[in-house]
């Protein structure tokens, strides 16, 4: 089907459509539908971003400012408990009506119902340029989620709208730099908006999102120079780059782990809920080996605070937890294990008051290079004494067994953050039932809450609770640290490698992608928030 969604864009092996179309992998969306609603998970891919924009874009670097889309300026009250948000002048939604402070209030006003919100009490607009937040409890430390992840809409439209979730949205107002042009069943045509707040200086004016089902149709076409940017794994990436048209960037950011249903006391059981046994699997694991045959050497080297060592080596507390082993250590999974009272039987393997230990492990059928990770780690795990008792999921049933907790132990990745700042990560994936983060086995965590593992410590709760009280750097850090310390030593996820993060460019027709080099924002096309703002900045070769 991929070959019958060109028609106008379609070219040669030399790549760059015949008519200026930058031609966009929209992932496995076919047939597309078109949903264009912010607040959908079925909206497609441009929804957020190219129409819909947050208030600012915060870089990948540390140090690196916010950059200003509908924001100018924003500031916190002393306490954190209110935000201040100056708007750029003369702004405009895509059908030509004054874009205001008071949509902005309206967006957040929708976000304040939602039960995973951060607390909000009012969102009001004393005047057409200012939106003032007011908040039950101090927020420094979701500035990110609340200035770059929240979507701004036009009141003048979705005041009218009943049912936010249901609605499709096939003709969307925003104040992105691209508005809806047609949407076929293979793909969708995005345009420059002219009521864009800088449509002038867009060197892109038309892009088309084309759905392909498989990876392999993808990389296909991208090898033929009939795409110019997507995002996808691919084990041998020099095959796509070699007709000089393409080139590709990895930004490793989301951690492979190994999921353990930790908390005994909220209801999981198994093995693995004993520290001892995690810490002795996290020694026993080759990640070397993970990273080379799992993966094909495009993974990275993983650090036991889930952020990305390299980026974030600043704001890790302790240089101990900068990077996990990457070579396995039987010897001292062995005495880890005998220290806690586990006895090595005749068969090699481990127990502990005549119980065997045996842990299940899962992965989703059909992901090659988890399904490879959970094979090496069966391996491994066996080395030092410990089965492993591996099957594989479908997604459907893999998603609702991580959500109840019902599970032992799977193959799955932690998602990183874009920034350097580990508060989303820690915040949304170790906060315990006192943060809101977790819930008990059968029962699923709040929404816009990832702790599946149901890990509940109240010195990382305590540690969360002191960070979103200051904007302090130094007392940032220090509390930080303290999460880290005990994450690192309790091992409710054990890190196997940075999980690799493709995207493929045309560098031949264009300027101005995410490079190694170049480093501003996520580089793949399905990254909502980044993906609009990247292709603001593409321009074309002379």
């Amino acid at each position: 089907m991929a070959a019958l969604v060109f028609g106008a864009a379609a070219c040669g092996d030399s790549g760059g459509s015949s008519d200026g179309t930058l031609r966009v992998w929209a992932g496995a969306e076919t047939p597309v539908k078109p949903n264009f609603n912010p607040y959908s998970p079925l909206a497609l891919a441009s929804s957020l971003g190219s129409i819909y924009e947050p208030l600012f874009i915060f870089g990948r670097q540390q140090g690196s400012e916010p950059v200003g889309l509908i924001g100018d300026s924003f500031a916190f009250s002393p306490d954190g408990k209110q935000l201040t948000v100056k708007i750029k002048p003369g702004l405009k939604w895509s059908d030509g009506t004054p874009l205001t402070a008071k949509d902005v209030a309206f967006s957040f006003n929708y976000e304040a119902k939602h039960p995973e919100s951060v607390g909000l009490t009012s969102a009001a607009a004393p005047d057409d340029s200012t939106a003032v937040l007011t908040f039950a409890r101090p927020q420094f430390a979701k500035k990110v989620v609340l200035l770059q992840f929240t979507p701004i809409v036009p009141e003048h439209i979705w005041s009218k709208i009943t049912d936010f979730a249901t609605f499709t949205n096939e003709k969307p107002v925003g104040s992105g730099a691209y508005v809806v042009d047609s949407v076929s069943s293979g793909s969708y045509t995005m345009v420059a908006n002219k009521n864009y707040r800088d449509y002038d200086g867009l060197g892109v004016k038309k892009v088309q999102y084309i759905g392909i089902n498989n990876n392999q149709s993808a990389q296909d076409l991208l090898s033929a120079g009939k795409l110019d940017w997507a995002g996808f794994f691919v084990p041998n990436p020099d095959s796509v780059t070699a007709n000089g048209t393409i080139q590709y960037t990895n930004q490793a950011q989301d951690p492979t782990t190994l999921f353990t249903c930790s908390s005994a006391e909220l209801g999981c059981t198994g093995p693995q809920t004993d520290p001892a046994v995690r810490q002795a699997l996290n020694a026993a694991v080759d990640r070397t080996a993970i990273k080379d045959k799992a993966f094909s050497g495009l993974a990275k080297e993983v650090s036991p605070t889930m952020i990305v060592p390299t980026r974030d080596r600043a704001m890790i507390a302790d240089p101990a937890n900068l990077i996990s082993p990457q070579k396995p250590n039987v010897a001292e999974a062995g005495r880890i294990l005998e220290s806690a009272g586990y006895v090595k039987g005749g068969d090699g393997f481990y127990a502990k008051g005549g119980v065997p230990l045996e842990i299940k492990l899962l992965s989703a059928d059909g992901a090659t290079d988890l399904v490879d990770t959970a094979k090496l780690v069966v391996t491994q795990a066996a080395a030092a004494g410990i089965k492993l008792t591996y099957s594989t999921a479908q997604p459907a049933q893999l998603t609702s067994l991580r959500q109840s907790g019902n599970f032992q132990l799977i193959v799955m990745n932690v998602a990183g953050t874009a920034v350097t700042d580990p508060y989303q990560v820690y915040s949304e994936w170790f906060g315990g039932l006192s943060f809101g983060s977790t819930s008990r086995v059968g029962t699923t965590p709040p929404a816009g809450r990832f702790n599946f593992v149901r890990y509940n410590n109240a010195v990382v709760d305590d540690a969360l609770r002191a960070v979103q009280s200051t904007d302090d750097e130094a007392t940032v850090k220090k509390q930080y640290g303290v999460i880290q310390t005990e994450i690192a030593r309790d091992l409710p996820y054990i890190p196997l490698v940075l999980s690799p993060s493709l995207a493929f460019y045309n560098a031949k027709d264009y300027t101005g992608w995410v490079t190694k080099d170049n480093d501003y924002a996520d580089a793949p096309p399905w990254t909502g928030m980044h993906a609009g703002y990247v292709l603001t900045q593409l321009k074309p070769k002379k």
